[in-house]
């Protein structure tokens, strides 16, 4: 095979191919760096340097070299520098075997080829040699550069094999397909088919991360599909794969709620890289099985799915292993809000109606505007012109609305502690009242969201309830 010297230009492959000539070791790049290279595609800064030998002595030995800081994962038998912006990790070839209750190996030193053979994909298991006599070859036993070629992932050996050794794998895989745009080999699909059950024994943090992926991809619905046709997803992912199906009653029936949110979410991927986004594009009818209602009527409804929808939303964040904190809430608050203005572009857009859905919304509104513009999926090209028109009314509205109205992140312009000052009450019933009307009257347009107008509101209000003001409040500043 011809030398790709043009590859590894970087100033790290010549100190690594001197200090291998040096200590007469052979040493090679491997894996994603090599595939990304011949594939024109950037790669991460990290790259994987396989040393046949010791992979921390040699580290060790190149950091003293360098003036480098070196740090050595024992555990792992790796080592790892920075030098020049990349990360580089200095790992000995290994022969694995496993044991059926795990997939973590029993490793043994081993050889290149025993290294290569233990690579998960042919398009990962490809090296070039930082050896001076070899610099730059290209070594590729199971023909990667003809799968790269034919767009396609396969792996070393029998796939059955790869995949019960490190059941990872079959999300890697899936993975793999969906962000370079590759087929999964036949043979490789059918087995992920008998060996699905395998992925139990995986963390649910490592099939989160690989699902991550497959969702920041640009065209997830790719990856999705993978594993739902594969049984992967009723095992990683119930909720979602609850989804699939079309019920009928009547010759009436309504459409696939699997194939309608992947069709959502790659609406969302095509304007915005926001990974929350697309969760919520994906949770955003996740409560549709669970309100589905035949009415003879009007046909199949899923009355309250949105609801519900944010009900479940902490549950299955849990269950994945996903980040309960403001992450959660933004996803939770989406589902919750995602009916919201479709309801608004289907009917006349009253200015209370936006003040509502701006005062619900927040610092959110635009996100939640671009999910339901995704969510308008219909084949009727009149009917989703005429949503999308009615959209860009409503956007106009809520800007006009929050332009003079300012309640994005809304602050009540009277706080429950002035209640309580100016009627010198402690924390009661008759301050919620008050509190409550005078947000009401501001969101129905009664009052402007001043503090002024609300002060004089608040003295009505308090009138009814048979309260006397006892301290001046001052109006000079916004709270």
């Amino acid at each position: 095979m011809c030398a790709m010297t043009e590859e590894l230009q970087h100033p790290i492959f010549f100190f690594i191919k001197e200090l291998a000539d040096k200590t007469n070791t052979e040493v090679y790049v491997i894996g994603g760096y090599v595939r990304d290279r011949i594939m024109g595609r950037p790669f991460k800064n990290d790259v994987d340097i396989l040393v046949i030998g010791s992979g921390i002595d040699f580290a060790t030995k190149l950091g003293e070299r360098l003036h480098t800081k070196v740090a050595v994962y024992k555990s792992f038998g790796t080592a790892m520098l920075v030098y020049d912006g990349l990360d580089v990790e200095f790992v000995g070839a290994r022969k694995e075997s496993y044991r059926r209750d795990s997939r973590k190996p029993i490793v043994e030193d081993g050889t290149l080829q025993d290294d290569q053979n233990r690579r998960d994909f042919t398009i990962n298991a490809m090296a070039y040699s930082l050896n001076s006599e070899t610099y730059g070859q290209l070594l590729d036993p199971f023909d990667g550069l003809a799968d790269i070629e034919n767009r396609i992932i396969r792996t070393p050996l029998a796939p059955n094999e790869t995949f019960s050794d490190d059941p990872l794998r079959m999300m890697r895989a899936i993975r793999f397909a969906t962000q370079l745009n590759f087929k999964i080999d036949v043979q490789a699909i059918e087995a992920i088919v008998e060996t699905k059950d395998r992925i139990q024994i995986i963390s649910k943090e490592r099939i989160t991360d690989e699902m991550n992926k497959i969702i920041l991809s640009k065209k997830p619905s790719i990856g999705f599909k993978y594993l739902f046709d594969t049984g992967l997803l009723a095992l990683v992912f119930p909720a979602m794969a609850n989804l699939y199906g079309v019920d009928y009653v009547d010759g009436k029936g309504h459409k696939d709620n699997f194939y309608h949110t992947l069709e959502v979410l790659d609406n969302v991927a095509e304007m915005s890289d926001d990974l929350w986004l697309r969760w919520a594009a994906i949770m955003h009818d996740i409560a549709k099985p669970a309100t589905k209602r035949f009415d003879k009527r009007i046909g199949w409804t899923f009355h309250g799915h949105e609801d519900k929808g944010a009900r479940m939303v902490p549950k299955l964040f849990a269950e994945m292993k996903l980040p309960l904190n403001e992450k959660m809430k933004f996803v939770q608050k989406l589902v919750q809000l995602h009916l919201r203005p479709i309801v608004l572009a289907q009917d006349i857009v009253t200015d209370s109606a936006v003040r509502r859905l701006l005062f619900e919304a927040g610092d959110d509104i635009d996100a939640l505007m671009l999910l339901c513009h995704a969510d308008v999926t219909t084949k009727n090209e009149f009917k989703k012109k005429k949503y999308r028109d009615n959209f860009e009314l409503v956007k106009q509205k809520l800007k006009d609305v929050e332009e003079r109205d300012h309640l994005r992140n809304w602050q009540p312009p009277v706080t429950g502690e002035d209640i309580m000052h100016v009627f010198d009450l402690g924390p009661s019933r008759q301050v919620g009242i008050i509190k409550n009307a005078i947000r009401e009257a501001i969101l129905d347009g009664e009052i402007p969201n001043e503090r002024m107008a609300a002060y004089n509101f608040m003295l009505d209000k308090a009138k009814a309830l048979n309260l006397e003001p006892k301290q001046i409040l001052s109006l000079e500043t916004t709270k």
